[in-house]
């Protein structure tokens, strides 16, 4: 199942707890702007290079009005131990059922190194104050993904 979500579409409505155990919801987020980011996994190289980008040039995404969501299938304290390694000022989303990433499209058949297997498509969703989905990063550059989210 691929992304099939484009710019103008309706966000699909979503709640999961965030690393504290504190349920985040989409519909408490309205009339807030949105960075949904989707990444495979914490404490990996790639993931890590991502999320301090968006740590560093937080301030930036903020000042543009951004509440940043970081989702994986991690554990709450997976998600504990990653923000506090990397002081990492935003909250990130236990999706351990996928059911998030199944409504954004971002959970998906992957091949590296000739392996194939099923797995998170690293995916970015800007979402408006409505809930209209502004922009889908889907070639994420992890060095300077906040240039691609403010571009």
């Amino acid at each position: 199942m691929a992304i099939t979500l484009k710019a103008g579409d309706k966000a699909p409505a979503f709640q999961a707890k965030n690393q504290q155990g504190v349920i985040i919801s989409s519909e408490e987020l309205r009339g807030k702007k949105i960075v949904l980011y989707f990444y495979p996994k914490d404490n990996t190289p790639t993931c890590t290079v991502e999320a301090c980008n968006l740590r560093d040039n937080y301030a930036e995404l903020q000042k543009a009005g951004y509440v940043i969501l970081g989702v994986s299938p991690d554990s709450e304290r997976k998600h504990q131990n990653f923000i506090k390694k990397f002081d990492l000022p935003f909250d990130l989303l236990v999706d351990a059922d996928l059911s998030i990433h199944n409504a954004f499209g971002v959970w998906d058949e992957k091949t590296t190194f000739g392996k194939t297997y099923m797995g998170t498509i690293r995916t970015t969703f800007t979402i408006d104050e409505s809930g209209t989905i502004e922009k889908v990063i889907e070639k994420v550059v992890s060095k300077t993904h906040h240039e691609q989210i403010l571009a």
